[in-house]
């Protein structure tokens, strides 16, 4: 989205059902260029810790044209099409930067 990547920390994974309802975080935007990234990020500095590219794939805007207007009004709602993750999902806003990232139903893993 607009040449950086868009990213959220999940503490406790994606969700795998619909009854589940994960923190998600969102985080600052990254160059394109960290897309291969992992490692380990040093203690003190931003985002310490270790990065892992846990799945690879493409994602469809289900609800409105433009994915950053959506996350301005505070909800976007997607389908996963990674190795890993499949289905609807639907991240919304609760409080500053932490939101909801929900699966949405008749959708499998």
């Amino acid at each position: 989205m607009e040449g950086v990547l868009k990213s959220w920390a999940v503490p406790k994974g994606p969700p795998e059902d619909p009854s589940q309802k994960r923190l998600a975080i969102m985080v600052e935007d990254h160059p394109l260029d960290y897309i291969d990234f992992e490692g380990e990020i040093p203690e003190g500095q931003y985002g310490a810790g270790k990065v892992i590219i846990w799945d690879r794939g493409e994602y469809t805007l289900l609800e409105g044209d433009d994915p950053v207007k959506e996350i301005e009004k505070g909800k976007l709602v997607f389908r996963l099409e990674g190795k890993r993750l499949k289905g609807d999902f639907a991240l919304i806003r609760m409080k500053g930067d932490n939101w909801l990232f929900i699966k949405k139903k008749g959708e499998k893993r």
